[in-house]
């Protein structure tokens, strides 16, 4: 079974790959359409195949026409990334089937080069999650954020333009920093595969060009994370392009730098040199507690939903990194249990804003002023999603909190108790707010009544809000897949 499943993995990046520029070539809405929808939801099956095959500690390895590694590419595939595998590969084989009406009304031309540039950025992402090699992470990063650029700018505001081509500078300056950095790699080591430099890096000899090698790959990376300050690309992406898009990449993206990160801290250097040879500990802790607070009081005093939620999600990054730089295997657990938690609640909220714009035509403030009296059902799933977002238990969030704070209080870190806590409130003013806003005010007098939604998009949302619940009660996927995804990437030993 395990061989089986070994030689079906590379179709978890093949299938979309191979389907997008099909889907580009076909015509009309419906086809294209289905195509990516049957292509997402096939990598998800073996996405979810492979994340069984691997979820007690073993590791798959395939090489690519029977070329051994290090000479060869090979896709290897732990607990770790087959974890962010199946959020990336989940997300699209949800988001698809529900989006297809919201693409119609916002991208109701050239919709076969849409779901291509989908598919590709989807397999791009893939990519970047399963090889075993540091180019390749370069490449399909790449491939990634080129297809990204272009789903951005389909969005019906002229502004999405300007928001691709800001992405688009981020995007490369964070590339090439990561080019840089695999360069001084394979300069010291001459060898790209992951564990053949993670065995040939001279990480006890006080290499300095080591030492600048790792420095380049963590800010490169850092603008991809939308680490704070480097956010600046995030809030203008998220808002600006088509409602499926912003959904998807406000549930994956952002992770998906994140892994890739902590597969080059932890994996490759070794934390050991890593957190030695750089302030990363430190660092981390800093930018990150600086974007819990900076994401979320600018959030406080957004006028557009959309941009509401993009600086949440720079706060929300910072929860994430705030457990790296704890140093510990409950550190790392907790990152992880958030990176896919975090998925799930930022999918629900973009998700039922999307609606809201498909039914008003707007996401301003002013413009949502009682609409939870016509619009019920869309408006209890954002708030319900938004509780989770706060960490209220019994959800998803609430656990990935509680996992959080258990790791700071475990580093002796009883401060950082405090200020999550604190950002956790913060999180509660900006929810509080909108539920304020479209419940408890009066509709303005003129106002064009709404009607809620048809049951076929509702039903994709409240999906993604009952996982909000079941995972913040049921936890043994959700926890045991980070907790060996922690493993596999510490080895099981003692960090320092």
């Amino acid at each position: 079974m395990i061989d089986t499943i070994t030689e079906m993995m590379p179709f978890i990046v093949l299938v979309p790959l191979i389907a997008g520029p099909i889907c580009a070539l076909l015509p009309g809405r419906g086809l294209p359409w289905a195509l990516a929808t049957i292509s997402a939801s096939v990598a998800f099956v073996l996405a979810a195949m492979t994340l069984g095959a691997v979820f007690h500690g073993e590791t798959l390895r395939y090489a690519f026409g029977d070329w051994a590694p290090p000479i060869g590419i090979e896709y290897r595939v732990d607990a770790a990334n087959a974890f962010v595998a199946l959020l990336i590969t989940g997300m699209a084989a949800i988001l698809l089937p529900w989006g297809k009406a919201l693409v119609d009304d916002e991208v109701p031309e050239r919709q076969g080069s849409f779901y291509g540039l989908f598919l590709i950025a989807l397999a791009g992402l893939l990519g970047i999650t399963l090889t075993g090699d540091v180019f390749n992470v370069f490449v399909f990063l790449e491939i990634s954020s080129l297809a990204t650029y272009g789903l951005i700018a389909h969005g019906r505001d002229r502004r999405a333009l300007l928001a691709a081509f800001r992405y688009l500078v981020m995007g490369t300056v964070g590339a090439t920093f990561l080019l840089i950095g695999i360069a001084f790699m394979y300069i010291l080591t001459g060898s790209l595969n992951m564990v053949d430099l993670a065995e040939r890096l001279p990480v006890g000899e006080g290499s300095r060009a080591l030492q600048v090698g790792l420095g380049f790959i963590v800010v490169g990376l850092s603008i991809k994370l939308a680490l704070f300050p480097l956010h600046h690309w995030l809030p203008n992406a998220y808002t600006y392009a088509p409602t499926l898009i912003s959904t998807f990449l406000a549930a994956t993206a952002t992770k998906v730098a994140l892994y890739v990160m902590l597969r080059f801290i932890f994996d490759i250097f070794g934390p050991a040199y890593s957190f030695m040879a750089l302030p990363l500990s430190t660092g981390f802790m800093v930018l990150a507690l600086a974007g819990m607070f900076a994401g979320s009081w600018l959030a406080i005093f957004q006028n557009n939903l959309k941009r509401m939620l993009a600086y949440s999600s720079v706060a929300q990054v910072g929860y994430m990194v705030l457990g790296v730089s704890l140093v510990t295997v409950a550190g790392l657990m907790a990152a992880f249990l958030h990176l896919f938690n975090h998925g799930l609640m930022k999918a629900a909220l973009f998700a039922s804003a999307g609606l809201i714009l498909y039914r008003t035509g707007s996401l301003r403030m002013d413009a949502l002023r009682g609409i939870g009296r016509q619009m019920p059902w869309t408006l209890t799933a954002f708030a319900l999603a938004g509780v989770s977002l706060v960490g209220v238990p019994p959800t998803a969030g609430f656990i990935s909190k509680w996992y959080l704070i258990s790791a700071a209080i475990e580093a002796d870190q009883l401060w950082l108790v405090v200020l999550i806590l604190v950002t956790s409130l913060m999180a509660l003013i900006y929810i509080a707010r909108i539920i304020e806003i479209v419940w408890l005010q009066p509709r303005p007098e003129g106002a064009p009544v709404v009607k809620e939604v048809p049951w076929g998009l509702l039903v994709p949302v409240w999906m993604l809000v009952a996982a909000n619940f079941y995972f913040g009660i049921d936890t043994r996927l959700t926890v045991g897949a980070a907790s060996a995804a922690a493993q596999a990437l510490t080895g099981g030993a003692p960090l320092p």
